[in-house]
């Protein structure tokens, strides 16, 4: 129940719907179909509306709910699944695949079990051992900050006025990004100093003291620094042994892109098994045509669009915000860019996905 991704946006919400998952989310969570760009030096903000997108999606906003949520609905169908075998405190030490099959092995708390299986799926996140152990190449780059996330149940909205939902706050100095979930506040911003100074009490202080222009303490349900990365693996699929979400991608979180494109890994693969095994489809070229799909949409649209948002959110001087404040004006102001520009943040621009039956 750690804060992990906590947007799921409309694709992702349709796909969600096909397997019953949809409804009970939304109704744990927040609906926030309006974000806003606000300038923090002047407090002035440019407003999108997901609303406008009533046409394209029968969900058009981002959903706003904590991602343990979605694990425990999916939690509780796959137990009641009669195909499913969840294991847990289970961890894949190794594997062998052959041509027919995948060989693991799996530490137990009390020993390590042989397992067997015809494919093998590695969505062991951001530090994947199937990864590791396939030896993929993982291009990209690593930013040289670090990003520092905290969670509040304080009340911020009645410190910072025409807060929405989700709000993306650019700043020469210290940019940051404000979003609520059901349970908290979430707070993230770059940062550079030592894990240890920017987890205490001292840097927390601070941060809030600037961001709220008062004194009061406020308190935290977690505070978490982490690296930040653009990365793809060469290789999605790896004979029988194939990679999905973190463990084969990472991008920097502005647009909330990440787990969404894990799940749509997720969703893509699953259809393309469904083709194998009960259809008799050529598992060469489906897989293969998996990967395609999945690497290009990542490196043409996801790891584009990502690294585009981080730096329109880092502009370090002001003649950089005020271009970019213009054009985010320019956008809004224009019916037809508007759209456009609301598709991709959406990610209903992305390419659909060809095993999305």
């Amino acid at each position: 129940t750690d804060m992990r991704a906590s947007t799921f946006h409309p694709p992702t919400l349709e796909m969600l719907d096909r397997i019953g998952v949809a409804q009970p989310l939304i109704e744990q969570g927040l609906k926030a179909p309006i974000y806003r760009h606000r300038d923090r030096q002047t407090g002035q903000y440019i407003e999108f509306d997901f609303s406008e997108l009533h046409d394209a999606t029968q969900y058009p906003y981002r959903l706003q709910c904590e991602q343990f949520r979605m694990a425990e609905l999916l939690t509780q169908k796959l137990a009641k699944h009669a195909k499913a075998d969840m294991r847990f405190r289970n961890r894949i030490v190794s594997f062998e695949q052959f041509d027919t099959h995948v060989d693991l092995a799996v530490e137990t708390d009390l020993n390590v079990k042989k397992i067997r299986t015809k494919y093998l799926i590695g969505a062991d996140g951001a530090n994947s051992i199937v990864r590791k152990w396939l030896n993929l190449k993982f291009e990209g780059f690593t930013y040289p900050e670090k990003f520092l996330t905290l969670s509040t149940p304080a009340p911020i909205d009645q410190y910072v006025d025409d807060l929405c939902y989700v709000n993306y706050i650019s700043d020469p100095k210290e940019w940051l990004v404000l979003l609520r979930v059901p349970s908290a506040w979430r707070i993230l911003v770059p940062a550079h100093e030592d894990d240890d100074v920017l987890t205490s009490d001292a840097y927390k202080d601070g941060l809030f003291s600037r961001l709220l222009q008062s004194d009061d303490k406020i308190s935290t349900n977690h505070r978490t620094v982490y690296n930040v990365h653009q990365r793809v693996v060469d290789k999605y699929n790896n004979g029988r042994v194939i990679v999905i979400g973190d463990a084969a991608h990472l991008n920097n979180p502005l647009g909330g892109f990440g787990m969404n494109s894990g799940l749509h890994d997720a969703w893509s693969l699953s259809s393309a098994l469904t083709d194998i095994f009960q259809n008799g489809g050529d598992a060469n070229a489906l897989l293969n045509s998996f990967d395609d799909e999945r690497r290009s949409i990542m490196r043409s649209f996801i790891q584009a669009q990502t690294i585009k948002n981080k730096k329109v959110m880092e502009a370090t001087s002001d003649e950089a915000q005020r271009a970019y404040v213009k054009e985010l004006r320019n956008i809004s102001n224009n019916s037809a860019r508007r759209r456009e520009f609301l598709l991709f943040q959406s990610m209903l621009k992305y390419p659909k996905l060809a095993h999305a039956a």
